[in-house]
């Protein structure tokens, strides 16, 4: 079975944000970095080279293929910052209602930038999809 190709590194993520392009999306991405960790009460961890992510989540899919990705990150794409959440979109239903404009992928959010969202629902997305993910993950870190 093919192994992950995205996981943790020791890289720094200041320097991966501070190498961000664009000085509004870098300043984001560092409020974005906030938010995460205080819902996560964890230190931030590269995963990759593009991936912030915070705690550590075990998935194995029916078909057996098993691995660790985080419970909660994020990314500076080209095209929007990318939110990674490990629970369905389906259990922070109520909290997207008040965010402001997004657009979702499979168990991700795509904003443009912080200016678009409210930064309180922001909050209140990631610590839910945080605990509710931990809830399923009985080995996350």
């Amino acid at each position: 079975m093919a192994e992950n190709k995205t996981k943790p590194t020791v890289a720094s993520v200041t320097a991966f944000l501070n190498k961000v392009p664009d000085p509004q999306v870098r300043k984001n991405c560092f409020a974005i970095l906030k938010l995460m960790q205080a819902v996560s009460k964890k230190e931030p961890v590269m995963w990759g080279s593009s991936i912030v992510g915070f705690g550590t989540f075990h998935y194995v899919y029916e078909s057996g293929r098993e691995g660790d990705t985080v419970v909660i990150g994020f990314s500076p794409r080209k095209q929007n910052i990318s939110i990674y959440m490990m629970c369905s979109l389906e259990k922070v239903k109520s909290e997207l209602v008040k965010l402001g404009k997004y657009e979702t992928g499979k168990g991700c959010l795509y904003i443009k930038s912080l200016g678009d969202v409210d930064t309180a629902a922001l909050k209140k997305v990631l610590a839910k999809g945080f605990k509710e993910a931990s809830k399923l993950n009985v080995h996350s870190s």
